[in-house]
């Protein structure tokens, strides 16, 4: 019996390098990328399919193929040749990581404080369009990523939450409880 639990144990153990490799692998490959469309010459952004990159490399044979692509349904039959530009730099097209090195080191465009780490959780920064309007990142598609990265500047979270609530209150007045009159 003592045998036979140890075999089983040794035998489970066994399954755990591929269990790693997988897991690593589909962290690798998960989250929205944004990517040159070689078929248009125009960003698109796309998905990995990261369960099949995840179960393909943990029996030795990895392949990646993608799960979405804001080019389809209209191109949908494409020969993925965008997903070299995965592969050669996994990290480097997934959206967060270019948001990030966007705001690194930068200064508010409002208050000009150092905007610091990137929380993505807690208190994500803002946009602050060429129109003096701020903008959160949920409301920018991943495809028009370099035109927003080109066009607006870096605004820290404070000045967005600031912007916004006199955007949406325009008669308060934060000296005053009631309602500015004019």
């Amino acid at each position: 019996m003592t045998v036979w639990l140890l075999f089983l144990v040794l035998f489970a153990l066994s399954f755990l390098p591929m269990l790693w490799l997988g897991a690593r692998t589909y962290f690798r490959y998960r989250g929205t990328r944004v990517v040159t469309c070689p078929e248009t010459g125009m960003p698109a952004a796309v998905r990995v399919d990261g369960g099949r990159a995840a179960g393909s490399a943990s029996i030795g044979e990895l392949e990646v193929r993608l799960s979405a692509c804001s080019r389809w349904p209209e191109r949908n039959g494409c020969g993925q040749a965008c997903l070299s530009q995965i592969e050669a730099a996994p990290a480097d097209c997934v959206v967060r990581t270019m948001l990030v090195q966007w705001y690194q080191g930068a200064d508010c465009a409002i208050c000009g404080r150092e905007i610091g780490e990137v929380h993505w959780v807690e208190y994500e920064p803002a946009l602050l369009t060429p129109g003096r309007k701020t903008v959160e990142w949920e409301d920018v598609t991943a495809e028009n990523l370099a035109e927003v990265l080109a066009t607006c500047q870096r605004v820290c979270w404070r000045c967005h939450a600031v912007h916004a609530w006199r955007e949406k209150f325009p008669g308060f007045r934060a000296d005053a409880t009631s309602p500015q009159t004019s």
